[in-house]
């Protein structure tokens, strides 16, 4: 098994260093060492055949020959048992079986009687010791009337007419046939072939006792079959030989020049690569259907697919934002028809480990070497970076205009703050010397008196709430203090009373028993608890009375709550539900954006102090779909005693614009 691949490893050593041009020729010699194989063992093949068609042949004529000597012996035999030979010898001339032998094939009959005497020569005129060419004798015995031996009787006939007669067209077409003697000599040559000698492989003897004795046969080809070196097939093979020589000579040179050829690409396409892969620049080449043909190591490392993942790839394509397949089909086709910007155009692409990235990509034409159009280059620049990089300029721009807007602002609440104090310190004053000259009146009115004790004790809760958010401002600590949450949601509602009845709204309270104290400012989270009750009314304004609903729930809350709190951490959760128009899509850090306001005369700062209030207590602020139809606005407080951290740093307590930027 090992050896397979090193026997592959080494043809291709030989392909690189173009040492196959030996190839061809080598082939092409023992082509023609096969075929001249080929050929002789055809020609072998072929002479056995023939030798055995002629043995075949001869044996066939020589049973024929044989068949008609001995058929011309029993006429022979015929004519001496039915011969008188009382008879004068004239008559035998005249015995139709001598005629009809004369006729066939008989030269002459003589009667020979028992003393060897020759009696009589049919026809007359020819002696029995005349022989005008070759010829071969039968004979048969006579007896007189007694069984005594009266002699013989001798037919001689010409050996050359007996082979004539007897000889096929078609065979003496294909061969040479001819009788001889023992030496060799001829006796009998009807179809004129003469002395020609025969190779033994082309000729056959066979004998012809005992029919004719010490007579032989003899058939040979009429044509000798030529050896296969001096046959057309091979000078054809030789002229092919020559000219595979001269084509692997040619070849030689063609592969020495493609070699070079193949050096000189393979160098460019090094540089080329190098320098591909040492730009920070992806590319990317796809055809005129849009299929990826070819990517550069930037690319992938850009998108985070490898090239065998992306070569062949049709759209969609894998790096296509699933939510967005539509846009980026869109922009496909477009791409394709030609209508790419000539200035690029962004695009977000996610990568294969699931993060998206913002890319500049620049469309181009590919034309090949006859200036079709083939397909389309693509230059993809990652933009990420410089997309993030301008996005936390423009919060860092927005945070900074939102600084110097609440900077003023505070300064004007400060300000504010500072000239309200003394009025509400005057009004305090004036209930309270009010109320003193009615008690020494006597019998004063109890409404009126009840009515300017309200009256103080409202203007010294505004006093509070101006000392708390002035101080709140001014980046001091809230004034923590064991509380009921309950309770302080009371009281806020209870500033509220007039603007309920007017709605004709009552509150739904759904407060869980047992509830644990927290640890808050009170006067803050009344102020949080009255601006959610108050953006709540403000939106059910446009309600019908019917179906106006209000509802305060206070329960427990998971340390889920609050992000970094532990399992041990409990939390207050009061939720304030309305059945007004809703969220309507807008998320919680939108609501609480500084200056962002649904009213036409709000100033969009309530929500983000309630944030800003929440978070300076370790609480959350959330904003969510109510029940009713309408918004849940809620946030969470530490349970008294779990929080660790009592105070926080004077930096800690962030005013309402850098809360934006908080989960």
């Amino acid at each position: 098994m090992p050896a397979a691949p090193a026997s592959r490893a080494w043809a291709r050593t030989l392909a690189r260093r173009g040492a196959w041009w030996w190839v061809p020729l080598v082939l092409s010699v023992l082509f023609t060492v096969s075929v001249a194989i080929w050929l002789e063992l055809s020609d072998r093949a072929d002479m056995e055949s023939r030798q055995r068609q002629l043995i075949t042949d001869s044996l066939s004529l020589e049973s024929q020959i044989t068949d008609r000597v001995a058929e011309e012996q029993v006429q022979l035999n015929e004519l001496a048992r039915s011969f008188d030979v009382s008879q004068p010898p004239a008559a035998l001339g005249s015995q139709e079986a001598v005629v009809d032998g004369l006729a066939r094939l008989w030269q002459s009959i003589g009667w020979v009687d028992a003393d060897t005497r020759l009696r009589v020569v049919v026809p007359e005129g020819i002696s029995i010791a005349e022989r005008p060419g070759l010829s071969a004798h039968l004979s048969a015995p006579l007896r007189d009337a007694f069984g005594r031996p009266a002699g013989r009787l001798v037919v001689r006939y010409a050996p050359a007419v007996l082979l004539r007669q007897t000889v096929p067209w078609w065979l003496a077409h294909e061969y040479d046939v001819r009788l001889v003697d023992g030496y060799g000599q001829v006796v009998a040559d009807p179809l004129n072939s003469g002395d020609r000698e025969a190779l033994p492989e082309e000729s056959h003897r066979h004998s012809l006792e005992p029919a004719m004795p010490d007579t032989y046969l003899e058939l040979s080809l009429h044509e000798s079959l030529r050896p296969w070196w001096l046959r057309l097939p091979i000078v054809l093979m030789g002229v092919f030989l020559t000219l595979i020589a001269v084509a692997t000579a040619l070849l030689r040179w063609q592969v020495n020049e493609v070699l070079r050829t193949q050096a000189a690409l393979r160098t460019e396409a090094a540089w080329r690569q190098a320098m591909e892969d040492s730009l920070t620049v992806g590319l990317r080449a796809r055809d005129t259907d849009g299929t990826l043909v070819y990517v550069n190591r930037a690319f992938c490392d850009l998108v985070g697919f490898g090239p065998d993942e992306l070569i062949g790839r049709a759209t969609p394509m894998p790096y296509w934002p699933p939510d967005a397949i539509a846009d980026s089909m869109s922009r496909h086709l477009r791409n394709m028809a030609g209508g790419a910007p000539r200035d690029g155009y962004e695009a977000r692409w996610v990568r294969k480990d699931g993060r998206p990235i913002d890319v500049m990509l620049y469309e181009a034409p590919l034309v090949d070497s006859s200036g079709r159009h083939i397909g389309w280059m693509g230059s993809i620049l990652d933009i990420t970076e410089r997309k993030r990089l301008e996005e936390r300029e423009r919060h860092q721009t927005d945070a900074m205009a939102h600084q110097a807007r609440l900077t003023m602002l505070g300064e004007v609440a400060s300000a504010l703050a500072h000239q309200l104090n003394q009025p509400l310190t005057s009004i305090t004053g004036y209930a309270a010397g009010v109320k003193r000259l009615l008690e020494r009146a006597g019998q004063p009115d109890a409404r009126l008196v009840d009515a300017m004790t309200r009256l103080g004790d409202q203007a010294a809760e505004a006093g509070r709430i101006v000392k708390r958010i002035r101080e709140f401002l001014t980046r001091r600590s809230p004034q923590r203090e064991t509380m009921d949450l309950g309770d302080g949601a009371h009281r806020a509602i209870a500033l509220l009373g007039r603007e309920l009845r007017r709605l004709q709204l009552h509150v739904e309270w759904a407060v869980a028993p047992d509830l644990p104290k927290v640890d808050a400012d009170p006067v803050l989270i009344e102020q949080v608890v009255l601006n959610l009750v108050r953006n709540a009314c403000d939106e059910m304004a446009g309600v019908p009375a019917a179906q106006r609903r209000l509802r305060v729930g206070i329960s427990r809350a998971g340390a889920s709550a609050v992000p970094g709190a532990s399992d041990a951490e409990g939390f207050l959760r009061l939720d304030v539900d309305d059945a007004g128009p809703g969220l309507r899509g807008r998320t919680v850090e939108q609501l609480v954006a500084p200056f962002y306001s649904t009213k036409p005369d709000g100033m969009g700062m309530g929500l983000a102090i309630c944030r800003s209030i929440i978070e300076a207590h370790h609480g959350a602020f959330d904003a969510s779909d109510s029940g009713f139809g309408g918004a849940r606005f809620s946030f969470t407080l530490p349970v008294a005693g779990t929080w660790h951290t009592s105070e926080l740093q004077p930096d800690e307590a962030l005013p309402a614009e850098e809360s934006e930027d908080r989960p």
